[in-house]
């Protein structure tokens, strides 16, 4: 992958990410291409944080991978520092590539340089292919996720 960049997000490399978040069932019905302000916003505000890191991933001048890592400083597990990966999308002509194991393990690598003592991530119980994925990886479904819309 020595052709691969991984950068933090530009609002430039908007347009692609929202792209590739609404490049499937269900992004189609949550994300809108037609309105990118949210999405600006968003990352501007993101940007700020230094517990949060919005990444691509650059091919020849392509944007061909996203996602956001999300560093969460905690009390339990004796004070234990974790991470978050959201958001992961690898463009259609990419997949298979082995372009999301190495989105993942740069994740983790980071996660580790991080101080993190834990990573975790979610998947819509639909995502079966992803599910299978993320166990290759080592990942193991261990908990039963709850989401309660605001």
């Amino acid at each position: 992958m020595g052709d691969l960049e991984i950068r933090p997000a530009l609002a430039d490399d908007i347009p692609a990410i929202v792209a590739m978040l609404a490049d499937d069932p269900l992004g189609a019905q949550r994300e809108s291409p037609d309105d990118l302000t949210p999405y600006l916003a968003a990352l501007e505000r993101l940007s700020g944080d230094p517990n949060q890191h919005v990444v691509v991933a650059v091919r020849a001048g392509r944007v061909v991978g996203t996602l956001q890592l999300t560093i969460v400083p905690g009390l339990a597990r004796m004070g234990a520092t974790r991470s978050i990966i959201e958001a992961v999308r690898v463009h259609a002509d990419e997949r298979g590539s082995g372009l999301g194991t190495h989105f993942i393990e740069w994740a983790v690598d980071r996660s580790r340089s991080e101080g993190c003592q834990l990573v975790q991530l979610t998947s819509d119980a639909s995502r079966t292919d992803a599910h299978r994925f993320y166990e290759r990886l080592g990942f193991t479904p261990s908990h039963v996720g709850f989401k309660l819309q605001l």
